[in-house]
């Protein structure tokens, strides 16, 4: 057992004797009662020491855990508490404490459909309704990003044992440019988050024409378990996988090439403290403030949207096919516009 845990149940032990005003508790009483407490734990016998008793005593007394416990010697022999009703169990919990209770709520309510945190729900719940029953309400200091009316997160804890369990899927799958759905069958391997959306990644059957495919969630229309058909391990690192993507598109064959982008003044100090991606690195520094970076990414959707993020403020310099690409949506975007006037 562990010594922190051995010393939690001497706490409460001691705590539990001072609580008992009906017997006068010499030291040795206190350290008989630690000792059997642990022989019930641990099963075992465990010689609690004179010396450790009462350095538990010191430390119940003062702050360094926050518990004040107003334990007093009496007749030179025996221990209580001056507040009868005091308890180690009842310390009142500070501002902080609130607050740091509050957003660890938040951050766990995030994994609600998952069905590890199902059996939480409840417990959840209930602290919430106690912190904000004792508390003032007040706005969270962190609030993270989330969309309830996001389709596809009643898939996430079916995909998750899944991946799990290794059971292979029969997943039927409509995507955005498809007129109508299709069945596949899916080894899953892991699950990717990227811009508040989730996927799916796994061994794909032939009729998706690629070895690896990636389905997003939203687009999922019914999933069922292939109890014939072998699962195929994964031998697919996420992190090597995604080590030159920005987003989740990973294109079979890959043409790396450096990017260069100008990213102009107004724009520059976001880019250098929040890094595109993880090859970035800075080339020059103009006189106005603008910047040059590079970068080594596969040309996907998800790049490509990052860079019309920031429209004007921003210039491809090369790849030149990367340019032409950035150059033709811009020009289309401004005859959408030009119609309209």
């Amino acid at each position: 057992m562990a010594q922190n845990k051995n010393a939690l149940i001497r706490y409460k032990t001691i705590d539990k004797c001072l609580q008992n005003p009906h017997k006068k508790w010499t030291l040795q009483d206190l350290i008989e009662a630690c000792s059997a407490a642990l022989y019930e734990y641990e099963g075992r016998t465990i010689n609690v020491s004179k010396r450790t008793v009462q350095l538990d005593i010191q430390l119940l007394r003062s702050d360094k855990l926050g518990y004040n416990a107003p334990i007093e010697v009496y007749e030179r022999k025996y221990y209580k508490y001056t507040d009868p009703n005091f308890s180690i169990t009842d310390i009142p919990i500070t501002e902080s404490d609130f607050d740091i209770l509050g957003e660890s709520v938040e951050i766990l309510k995030q994994f609600k459909d998952f069905s590890l945190f199902n059996e939480l729900g409840d417990i959840i719940k209930k602290l919430e309704d106690k912190i904000y029953s004792e508390k003032t309400k007040h706005y969270p200091i962190i609030h993270l990003d989330k969309n309830e009316k996001l389709k596809g997160l009643e898939h996430l804890d079916v995909l998750y044992q899944a991946i799990l369990k290794k059971i292979v899927l029969k997943v039927t799958y409509k995507s955005f440019k498809a007129k109508k759905a299709h069945s596949y069958v899916l080894h899953p391997y892991f699950l990717k988050e990227y811009n508040n959306r989730w996927f799916i990644v796994g061994f794909a059957d032939k009729s998706l024409n690629r070895p690896l495919a990636t389905l997003a969630l939203d687009r999922i229309i019914q999933i069922d378990f292939d109890l014939q058909t072998a699962y195929i391990e994964n031998k697919v690192n996420p992190d090597n996988y995604y080590e030159n993507t920005i987003g989740v598109t990973v294109h079979e064959k890959r043409q790396l090439s450096e990017t260069r982008l100008k990213i102009a003044a107004s724009n520059a100090p976001y880019v250098l403290t929040k890094p595109f991606h993880s090859s970035q690195n800075l080339i020059k520094t103009y006189e106005d403030g603008s910047i040059e970076i590079s970068l080594l990414v596969d040309f996907n959707y998800e790049f490509e949207r990052l860079i019309l993020g920031f429209g004007n403020h921003i210039e491809v310099l090369a790849p030149r096919r990367l340019k032409q690409r950035i150059k033709k949506i811009h020009k289309q975007a401004y005859e959408v516009y030009l119609k309209k006037v």
